[in-house]
């Protein structure tokens, strides 16, 4: 070792293959259920034939959103309606036209895949006010239709907790609020977003020709568990149901104390913050403090997916990554995204190094103290697909006495080739 130089990192421990089962409820048929749900909503009712319909389309990835999109498309042309794909996702697609045909493109989202025209939403209006003079936007594009009808997944939101999160309000208030909507919204102040967006919510249900909405529940397999009809009347309220319902089949860790977590891939295809805070246990938002569960000291992430579009919102949730990631970075679509929700910190870089096997011995080296037959690490694919993990030793035995898991194999040694990439992975 030269003079000057630091000491060598303790070895990384070796891992063992395990596999996590989680609640699997399925949807055999997303289009018969998404049919189903449409026949519940009764739209036969208040819809007459030859009136425009726009059924929204968001830039989340969602298992089975084209089959559902175009089931609910035909759908509505069986009946004499004129359905059209509303691009309801904020500021996302870097709050242009072009970038949010992109977006719905690389998510298979076109006319050619579910039987209806895309419609931008890049410039939006003002539609009315709630208390405190806070107003509220939609999309030009969605004042252009008879009838809009909100589809999005319902999931636990990654920066506030709420009556309702990420699903179907917020896609009218933020996604159909375009550019200008979404800002204003993530401006509003971190502690007030959740009574905020039900009082925005509810006065654009008031304001616009919405018959109701389908809920897209997904299980932690990534597999459409339902699909809701979620009425005019009571809106909210069936959302709210909805959502909780959702948090109970999310996926989850091994365990909740956890030395290191290597990632390795994040994205915006993965996660609305590149890495899902619920299941990092990390948000990252001045004032707001973090989360007590899941506790992880270090995480080191590999790589930022090539569906992301060089977006790494979340990125400084990460302790540590490789200069792979941050080549990838697009700073003009990662900083809009950050700017736009006023979380500054999540795009910030942090220590990168230029192998994996440079990042990994950096977070080992990080967590002086602990002698390496007792670190607790977890490597998982990415935030979303959480059912093959990779586990240190030391978890084996807390695993095994909740039986959360079961151990496939190993324990295989961490091994790197001649680049330094990481050879044992998932």
């Amino acid at each position: 070792m030269s003079p000057g130089a630091p000491p060598p990192a303790p070895a990384l421990p070796p891992l063992y293959a395990v596999r996590q089962t989680f609640p699997r409820p399925r949807v055999a048929d997303p289009a018969a259920a998404t049919r189903a749900a449409l026949e519940a909503l009764g739209l036969e009712r208040s819809l007459r034939r030859g009136q425009r319909v726009g059924l929204t389309a968001g830039s989340r990835g969602i298992a089975a959103v084209v089959p559902i999109l175009r089931a609910a498309v035909a759908w509505l042309r069986e009946r004499g309606l004129e359905p059209r794909l509303l691009a309801a996702m904020g500021s996302h697609g870097g709050g242009t036209e072009a970038g949010q045909r992109e977006l719905l493109d690389s998510l298979g989202i076109d006319e050619a895949a579910v039987g209806a025209p895309v419609i931008p939403c890049a410039a939006s209006e003002v539609v009315g006010e709630i208390a405190g003079g806070i107003q509220a936007y939609v999309a030009r594009s969605a004042r252009e239709v008879d009838a809009i009808l909100p589809v999005n997944r319902v999931k636990s939101h990654t920066s506030f907790k709420g009556r309702v999160e990420s699903g179907l309000t917020k896609m009218l208030v933020v996604g159909l609020g375009g550019p200008a909507g979404a800002e204003q919204f993530h401006r509003l102040g971190q502690a007030e977003l959740p009574r905020l967006l039900v009082e925005l919510g509810e006065l654009l249900l008031a304001r616009l020709p919405v018959p109701g909405g389908l809920a897209i529940l997904e299980n932690a397999y990534e597999e459409t568990a339902e699909i809701r009809a979620v009425p005019r009347q009571g809106f909210v309220a069936a959302e709210a149901a909805a959502l909780l319902r959702a948090k109970e089949l999310m996926p989850a860790l091994p365990s909740d104390a956890v030395d290191l977590l290597v990632v390795q891939e994040m994205g915006k295809n993965f996660s609305g913050t590149g890495l899902d805070t619920n299941i990092v246990g990390r948000a990252r938002i001045q004032g707001v403090p973090e989360p007590e569960r899941p506790a992880v000291r270090r995480i080191a992430v590999l790589d930022l997916s090539e569906a992301s579009h060089g977006n790494a919102t979340g990125v400084g949730l990460a302790d540590f990554v490789t200069r792979a990631l941050v080549d990838r970075i697009d700073r003009q679509k990662t900083y809009l995204n950050c700017l736009t929700s006023t979380f500054v910190v999540r795009a910030a870089i942090p220590m990168w190094f230029d192998t994996e096997r440079e990042v990994l011995e950096a977070a080992v080296r990080s967590l002086a103290g602990v002698a390496p037959a007792a670190l607790r690490v977890v490597v998982i694919p990415d935030t979303l697909h959480l059912e093959r993990c990779l586990v240190s030793a030391a978890l084996l035995a807390e695993l095994r006495a909740a039986g959360r898991a079961e151990v496939l194999g190993g324990p295989h040694p961490l091994s790197f080739d001649a680049r330094g990439r990481l050879a044992t992975r998932l």
